[in-house]
């Protein structure tokens, strides 16, 4: 298989959203790029912010959506029309409710899963066919709780896990990379057991 050439992680734009549990893909993206030494720039054209991170030899298009959640499809659709990536060379990185904080699991295409950030790529990119970086944060219990859950910071102890999850996942994106999918999937399932 391919390996990845575009790296998005979801979240809400703003100060005050940046360690809630909705911003894990943001917060992967962003230790993605202190690992990597990249930057990330506004950039009008794709609605967010993005750049470059040379993994593997490969200079890999990074994105941050600046539209809030539930229109992350109009940037994701719009840098992948401007770089002509197809979708199954996209790795999305998102929060999981259905996942425990300490939880983290890779996942090619499928559902939205109830995420509107997902539900909105899908619908912008007309397919579900693309790579999913899901990052647990725990469900509070009842729906009607969610919204509130989500755009709260964790608890000292869950963002740690989650922390560690991310750190995990940055370290398996080299096999991500290199189209191997099914060992850095292995090798980050096995790797949440041990923490």
């Amino acid at each position: 298989m391919s390996g990845i050439s575009l790296i998005v992680g979801l979240g809400n734009p703003g100060q005050q959203y940046r360690f809630t549990r909705h911003n894990a893909g943001a917060m992967f993206l962003e230790t993605l790029c202190d690992a990597y030494r990249a930057e990330l720039k506004a950039e009008s054209k794709f609605f967010g912010m993005s750049g470059k991170a040379g993994i593997e030899n490969r200079d890999i298009r990074l994105l941050f959506p600046t539209t809030y959640m539930n229109h992350s499809g109009q940037s994701v659709a719009a840098i992948v029309q401007y770089f002509k990536i197809d979708p199954a060379e996209m790795l999305v990185a998102y929060d999981e409710l259905d996942l425990p904080p300490g939880t983290t699991r890779l996942k090619k295409g499928g559902g939205h899963g109830g995420h509107n950030g997902i539900r909105d790529i899908i619908k912008a990119l007309g397919t579900q066919d693309f790579n999913r970086l899901r990052i647990g944060i725990g469900h509070p219990g009842h729906a009607s709780q969610v919204s509130d859950y989500v755009l709260s910071d964790p608890s000292r102890a869950d963002a740690e896990l989650l922390q560690n999850n991310i750190d995990n996942a940055v370290a398996i994106t080299p096999m991500l990379v290199r189209g191997e999918f099914q060992e850095a999937m292995k090798k980050l399932h096995t790797k949440a057991q041990e923490n």
